[in-house]
């Protein structure tokens, strides 16, 4: 090797960090790709989204996504630590592939969606605000941001300025024109729930559909979405128009979509208040 390749090489391996972002798994239904080091995002073909989180003692897996054949299988090929199984929040895309796991944790408060999904035969656990999970040398709070659902939660690594949102703040886009309907002033407190957490030192959002944004979210996606949301709660919002997307059964009749620096919020008119 000539000495300017290798230095070059040298220089490489210095300014690069060790963890930098590779695919660890493919199959039919999923990609699997290390994002730092001790974690791992889950992308599913149909665009949902799981993370693993491997402390020195135990595991974490954040959501089970819709439809993966053995997913408990590919989970175990990342990590064979104690795993622990929580759901942001109990829609399918979420909790669709509960049923490869003998436990799961979410909150209470979105128990009454439990009966929209495949009948459950394993041991439910209810989280609250506050609640910690201990994975050895990373430590996992929970925080309740309802809103989206009224069990949402974001689960916090604060060692690692990490945030875990699956839909509490969206991925790029908020969905909030769903039964059983939130108040917009309620997400507005979540939203100020989250900057105050960023403000202590998270600079991450993992969001809970990455393969839109493919990237974590900072804390001007938070402020602009507060701001969105504000504006809509007042009245202010510049020129909705309708949301084409129905939901059968849970989406609200006549759906808008308002947008901001980039950010958009899906509401019920009827529902905001």
């Amino acid at each position: 090797m000539k000495p300017k390749q290798h230095l070059i090489i040298l220089l490489l391996s210095i300014v690069l960090p060790a963890n930098v972002s590779s695919q660890v798994f493919s199959n039919a239904d999923l990609t699997i790709t290390k994002l730092e080091e001790g974690l791992w995002v889950v992308e599913t073909t149909d665009k949902t989204t799981m993370y693993i989180i491997e402390g020195s003692e135990k595991a974490m897996l954040i959501d089970t996504g819709t439809k993966c054949d053995n997913l408990d299988e590919i989970v175990r090929s990342i990590t064979k630590k104690p795993l622990y199984v929580v759901l942001t929040h109990l829609h399918f895309d979420h909790a669709g592939n509960i049923g490869f796991f003998p436990d799961i944790y979410f909150h209470a408060a979105d128990t009454l969606l439990l009966s929209r999904l495949k009948p459950y035969k394993g041991t439910t656990h209810f989280v609250k605000d506050g609640d910690i999970f201990d994975l050895g040398d990373k430590k996992i709070e929970v925080k309740h941001m309802p809103a989206h659902t009224p069990g949402s939660i974001v689960l916090i690594d604060r060692a690692n300025g990490n945030c875990f949102s699956g839909d509490a703040f969206g991925s790029g886009q908020v969905w909030l024109q769903l039964w059983p309907f939130s108040t917009m002033e309620t997400y507005i407190e979540s939203c100020r729930k989250m900057e105050q957490l960023m403000n202590e030192g998270i600079s991450k959002i993992y969001c809970g559909h990455y393969p839109y944004v493919k990237k974590p979210l900072d804390i001007r996606y938070i402020k602009n979405m507060q701001l969105l949301a504000e504006s809509i709660n007042n009245g202010t919002v510049p020129d909705p128009q309708p949301f084409s997307i129905r939901i059968p059964d849970i989406g609200g009749p006549n759906p808008m979509i308002a947008t901001l620096n980039g950010v958009s919020i899906v509401y019920e008119p009827s529902k905001i208040k």
